[in-house]
């Protein structure tokens, strides 16, 4: 992973590339690349707190190296990324939690993640993880599932109440080419070290960001 800086809307900005190469495919849910297929790079861009441009995906674009990958964004400072290992699976958090959000919540309450932006302290928490495996399409989208339990699990634990905010994103990585594992879920094999890696590092950089309060 390389990370660098850029001045934007007066702020120094960072953006942390993971360049994976040929040879990737990819599920997220980015506004960049999301979706299934190949891709050879994830890009996680800080923006201002307060972003409000239009055109998120150009701007990613413009950002972005040449060919195929998936770009999101965080107000979060991405120089405080956490990585975490498990077995041959790698998992990258950006973790800001600004506005910890309940998924499900009563249709017309409030949404403080669209209240002015009182706080400087930004909100988005973004997942990139990479295993060494290729799957089945529908084990891609279990391994989603997992990682988003994973990432709920931490925040309960660590004491933040919600399941997440409203804007976060992830990005599974496995290989294209070979055999396909076809189940991701936290009991499975590869699911249970995805699962790991993900607690783990969306729990310490929620505990660090708590100890920034």
């Amino acid at each position: 992973m390389k990370l660098t800086h850029r001045v934007e809307d007066g702020a120094r900005l960072g953006a942390l590339l993971w360049e994976f190469g040929p040879g990737w495919r990819m599920i997220s849910s980015a506004i960049l690349g999301g979706g299934i297929g190949r891709r050879a790079w994830v890009l996680n861009a800080q923006v201002v707190a307060g972003y409000a441009r239009m055109d998120p995906a150009d701007h990613l674009a413009s950002l972005a190296p040449p060919g195929e990958g998936v770009g999101m964004m965080t107000a979060a400072e991405v120089g405080r990324h956490v990585v975490a290992e498990d077995a041959g699976v790698r998992a990258v958090a950006t973790v800001g939690l600004r506005v910890p959000t309940w998924a499900a919540a009563p249709e017309g309450a409030a949404d403080p993640e669209l209240a002015p932006m009182l706080s400087p302290r930004p909100g988005t928490i973004n997942i990139i993880a990479a295993l060494p495996v290729a799957m089945t399409d529908a084990a891609l989208v279990n391994a989603v599932m997992t990682v988003t339990e994973a990432k709920t699990q931490a925040l309960v634990e660590v004491g933040y109440p919600g399941t997440g905010t409203a804007s976060d994103a992830v990005c599974v990585a496995v290989r294209a080419d070979g055999p396909q594992e076809p189940f991701a879920g936290p009991r499975s094999t590869w699911g249970a070290r995805l699962a790991r890696a993900v607690h783990a590092a969306v729990r310490r950089g929620a505990e660090e960001w708590h100890g920034r309060d």
